[in-house]
């Protein structure tokens, strides 16, 4: 399917793979700053250095301190955020259209110049170890950090928040370090959207990164991808019992993806899913439920979650797994295209705020390796019948699971692994 004309879509010869979007009826503007250096990449025995790094890059740059940069972006009256993931670093930004130039200019300093200062890098060691105490205090992400190297293996299961005894040894060089082997422009993709010159922006762009981390090599990427079967159990005292279910799904870019996008739609988003109405309505098992897809560059994970009372959580566990089976079998058209309408009204309402589009713009980038527009989306969507729903199901079953409880007590259903 071609691309609509207001995508463009180049690599730019400063190494940048660039991807621009022009809403001519905004009066708003965003950019998407992605880095190629996630916690897969971190050395086996600093775990938690790529979060340090997204902390501390903002806090100065030989022309300007952390507070001169802070005031720099606000002079603008930009809105800027980052995050790190499993395999990249994203920096974002809103901001006026007039204003798009200057702020990537103070991008491109941060990014090309931090300086690391010492008591910045000090302070955020610190600030990670008080937020992994504070993990304990927060089951539900406890149990997430917890089902990670069992779902994805000891690599792309890593947490942000690393180790208590890898952040107890880690000191500015190794922050240092890890930006000066990750970063560069060869390793970004770079997107904006909004009422731009995208041409403009795109040669703005090349000029801001050019001979950026030139002299290293691209780095590893493409991590094994390792699922771990097994039921595992971790003690705490707690009045609820948290149960995570996950199993191999496929990844964004296969031609099954639209079909897994929505058999999830319809077993946990929404009220009307079947594990809101069944597990929770009907039968009263659960405080919480949901299902939810993850998804590496190259890989999928399908997973279901939920919180109840240490004594019902085996019956939780069969009733989950019965649900997806149920699917199976009964799925009916009616519930099919309520999911699908669903999703595609979420999109388009969402979708309607600029960053949120450049948001999109970036994702696609990312898995599919280039634009791909909204419509060439839903109509993947609309594609799907109820066959393609069950057969998908059956082509990926549930016989080997990665199933994690924390809580008071295990499931008597399984095996400690």
């Amino acid at each position: 399917m071609a691309q609509p004309r207001e995508f463009i879509h180049r690599k730019l010869s400063c190494g940048v793979d660039f991807a621009a979007l022009d809403l001519p009826a905004r009066r708003t503007a965003a950019y998407e700053i992605r880095v190629q250096s996630g916690l897969a990449h971190e050395p086996q025995e600093r775990p938690g250095v790529a979060r340090l790094v997204e902390e501390s890059i903002s806090k100065g740059t030989p022309q300007r301190t952390a507070q001169e940069m802070t005031d720099a972006f606000d002079a603008l009256g930009a809105q800027t955020g980052s995050g790190v993931g499993r395999e990249s670093m994203i920096f974002r930004c809103s901001c006026l259209p007039e204003f798009v130039d200057r702020a990537l200019r103070l991008h491109a300093e941060m990014l090309r110049t931090p300086t690391f200062p010492d008591e910045f890098c000090n302070v955020g060691i610190e600030l990670l170890q008080q937020e992994l105490t504070a993990l304990e205090d927060d089951p539900g992400e406890l149990a997430r950090r917890l089902i990670g190297p069992h779902a994805y293996g000891p690599i792309l299961g890593r947490h942000e928040l690393g180790t208590r005894e890898s952040l107890a040894s880690m000191a500015r060089d190794d922050i240092v370090g890890q930006w000066k082997t990750t970063f560069s422009a060869r390793r970004m993709q770079i997107t904006v959207g909004g009422q731009i010159d995208p041409d403009h922006v795109a040669a703005r762009v090349d000029q801001l990164f050019t001979g950026f981390g030139d002299e290293m090599t691209n780095g590893e990427d493409g991590f094994e991808d390792r699922f771990v079967a097994g039921t595992r159990h971790h003690p705490k005292q707690l009045e609820q019992e948290h149960l995570l279910i996950c199993w191999p799904g496929v990844r964004v870019a296969h031609d099954e993806y639209p079909t897994e996008r929505l058999t999830i739609a319809m077993l946990g988003e929404g009220m009307s899913s079947r594990l809101f109405a069944e597990v929770r309505e009907k039968q009263g098992l659960v405080y919480w439920v949901g299902a939810w897809d993850e998804h590496p560059r190259t890989t999928g994970r399908l997973f279901m979650g939920a919180s109840t009372t240490p004594a019902r959580c085996d019956q939780t566990y069969r009733t989950l797994l019965q649900e997806v089976s149920r699917l199976a079998e009964d799925v009916t058209d009616d519930e099919l295209e309520r999911a699908r309408i669903g999703i595609i009204a979420r999109n388009k309402t969402h979708g309607d705020i600029t960053r949120a589009r450049v948001g999109e713009l970036a994702t696609d980038l990312f898995h599919y390796g280039r634009p791909m527009p909204t419509e060439e989306k839903h109509a993947r969507l609309r594609a799907v019948t109820v066959a393609d729903v069950r057969r998908y199901l059956e082509a990926h079953p549930r016989d080997e699971l990665c199933v994690l409880t924390l809580g008071p007590r295990s499931l008597e259903t399984g095996d400690d692994g």
